[in-house]
This record gives C-alpha cells, structure tokens and sequence, in this order.
C-alpha cells in the first residue's frame, strides 16, 4: 500500500524541533536565529511525504540524485518546487539539471560548470550555485580542493548563468567535534579570504542533522537537514 500524507503527521512535529534546536545553537553562538535557514533534504522520500511537507509551507528541497528529482518533478508536477541538487554531480546530468534545478550547491570543477553554462543557454536560464569543497580528508567525500578555489571562483566569472553565491562543505564523520568543527572553519576561512579578493559569497551550506549546531557555531547560514525532519531512511 503507497503511504499518505496522513502517514507523515510527524513531521510538523520533526520540523518544529530541528527549528527550536537550530535557534537554540544559534543563541548558544552568540547569533540571530534569522540568520540560518534550513534545507529540508527529501531524498529517498517520495512525493505524499513531500505533500505532507509542503503543507508545512516548504517548498525547497535537497535532493542528492537528478534521476529522482526528475521522477518527483514528474509527480508533483504544477506545484511550486524549487529542487537543490546537494550530491555529486555527473555532467551527463547537466541537461536535467538545467532544465529541473533551482540550485546546485556541488559544483566542484570547471568541467562541470561548462557542461551547466552550455545547457543552461539553452534552456535560456540561470540559476544559483555553491561550489562544493573538500573540507575532510576522507576519500567518500567530494569536492574541491581548497588550493584551488581562487582559481575556480575566477574562471566561474565567464558563466553568467551560474550566479556564484557561497561554498559547501561536509564535515568528517567523528566522534571528535574539534576534527569536525576545523572541517567548518576552515570553509568559512576560505569564504572570508574569497571576499577579500573581491567574490561576494554571502552564504556558507554546512552541518547536517548530527552536527550542526558545530557548523552553526563556525558560521553556516544554511543547514541540509533530512533525517530530523523525514526520519530515518529505509
């Protein structure tokens, strides 16, 4: 039997306390609550329990695979959703992406951003982008070097259809918040640098359900949560 939205009551409740929890961090940080959004992260979910959502006034969602935004774009087709691409991007993806997408916050190469910029004219669109940076040293995570995002930040002035708007991280998994707080300082040094050499990138997306309340404290304004707000996935 396919779920209903009535199956995803939950969630008012779910998002209600992933908010108290991140203005709660933000107090703690010394910070204005106003300052971090949320990005519900749906993947795996299916389209009643992002209904269920949407009845909560959510109309953004992270989803990791460009085949299931293009499977959900399919069945919610009408509503108001503004899709944001979080996982590793194939540019063979480029042409759903640039058709479906309002944002992708893992850009982390060049090729990549020609393979967007050339559907995007097509499509006569622009959107927004983050470039994805590798902040851990473990091998399952993407992004670019750090060495290397002066370089990447001046080539993506070329592309006027990805409108460069900050950089995203993910963190090292650790039981240790220092390895994992240094994950997010060491994103917001590179923004701060960035600015100073002229690149106005006003948004940092880092800290997922487990970690960040340490991501606030290191100057996120943005945070992926999935797990808090739909649960566990099966």
């Amino acid at each position: 039997m396919n779920p209903s939205s009535d199956d995803y009551a939950y969630l008012a409740a779910n998002w209600t306390a992933v908010r108290a929890r991140i203005d709660e961090a933000c107090r703690a940080a010394g910070r204005d609550p106003s300052e971090v959004s949320i990005l519900p992260v749906s993947k795996t979910f299916g389209p009643e329990a992002m209904r269920a959502a949407m009845a909560l006034g959510l109309t953004r969602f992270g989803e990791n695979k460009v085949q299931e935004i293009r499977s959900k774009a399919a069945a919610l087709a009408g509503e108001d959703i503004a899709w944001v691409v979080i996982g590793h991007l194939q540019t063979n993806k480029a042409k759903d992406v640039a058709r479906l997408a309002s944002e992708v916050q893992s850009l982390d190469r060049i090729e990549l951003a020609e393979a967007l910029h050339k559907r995007l004219q097509i499509e006569g669109r622009a959107i927004d982008v983050l470039i994805e940076v590798k902040t851990s040293p473990e091998d399952s995570k993407q992004g670019l070097p750090p060495e290397e995002l002066m370089a990447m930040l001046d080539a993506l002035r070329a592309f006027d259809t990805l409108r460069v708007k900050g950089l995203m991280t993910m963190a090292v998994q650790s039981e240790d918040d220092a390895r994992v707080r240094a994950c997010f300082g060491q994103l917001r040094q590179l923004r701060d640098e960035a600015q100073r050499q002229g690149h106005d990138l006003p948004r940092l997306s880092m800290g997922m359900s487990g970690d960040f309340p340490l991501a606030i404290a290191e100057g996120a304004t943005e945070v992926r949560i999935g797990t808090a707000i739909f649960g566990r996935r099966v």
